[in-house]
């Protein structure tokens, strides 16, 4: 029996094609749905672990599914685009998409998107509330960060930028959801703020230049914490 069932909507049979076997493979118990109202009924019936979405369905953008999704569903949703404008992926982002991969793509690519954002949701389903990457180890109920075992001496607003990553590790979040949960909804268009801030953060929690890069720049979208590093 697979472990985790996928709801796969898009209505190109070519990716179906493509999609369903490699993931079944990987082990996914697949269900298919190609348009947007299929895609609903499929989520309330069929219990999907995961959706993995393409943003251009038929009957309706693929932003108004998660629009209705989040209005009752927590299911992790990694979305499919074709779309390289920037403000799509935002949009469907802070719906509430939990990651996105751009066509065409690699199913590699697209396993470990998977298992990272189930393993989010399982993690958030007891809240994530410590972290470790590396030399990095952060407590956020401790209110704790250290490099090696040794304090990290963060000011206030960036301990809780980076709690805001940690419980987001290996997804990507949004400017605007960033500063919306550190500064306040009043602070949505303060892209350079938050630039400074997360350099500064970078400064006092990257151990060198020689090592993994623990914040990634999304770039236009937001910051992405690396998953756990062993």
């Amino acid at each position: 029996m697979s472990e985790h069932r996928v709801l796969i909507v898009d209505d190109e049979p070519q990716i179906l094609r493509f999609l369903k076997p490699s993931l079944v493979a990987a082990g996914y118990d697949v269900v298919v749905a190609a348009t947007g109202k299929e895609a609903l009924k499929a989520a309330a019936t069929s219990a999907p672990d995961i959706i993995v979405l393409d943003l251009g369905l038929p009957d309706m953008d693929g932003k108004e599914v998660i629009r209705e999704l989040r209005t009752w569903s927590t299911t992790p949703i990694v979305v499919l685009s074709a779309r390289d404008r920037e403000a799509e992926k935002i949009a469907a982002l802070d719906l509430g998409a939990d990651d996105y991969i751009n066509k065409p793509f690699g199913i590699g690519e697209l396993t470990a998107r998977l298992r990272t954002a189930l393993r989010h949701t399982a993690q958030r389903a007891g809240e994530q509330t410590r972290f470790k990457a590396g030399a990095l180890e952060v407590d956020i109920l401790a209110h704790t960060v250290t490099i090696d075992g040794k304090p990290a001496k963060l000011t206030p607003k960036e301990f809780e930028l980076l709690a805001v990553l940690v419980r987001n590790a290996g997804r990507v979040v949004t400017h605007r959801q960033i500063l919306t949960a550190v500064w306040g909804p009043a602070h949505t268009e303060d892209l350079q703020y938050l630039r400074v801030f997360i350099g500064q953060l970078r400064q006092k929690i990257q151990r060198s230049a020689q090592t993994p890069e623990l914040i990634a720049t999304e770039p236009g979208i937001g910051y992405r914490l690396a998953a756990e590093i062993a």
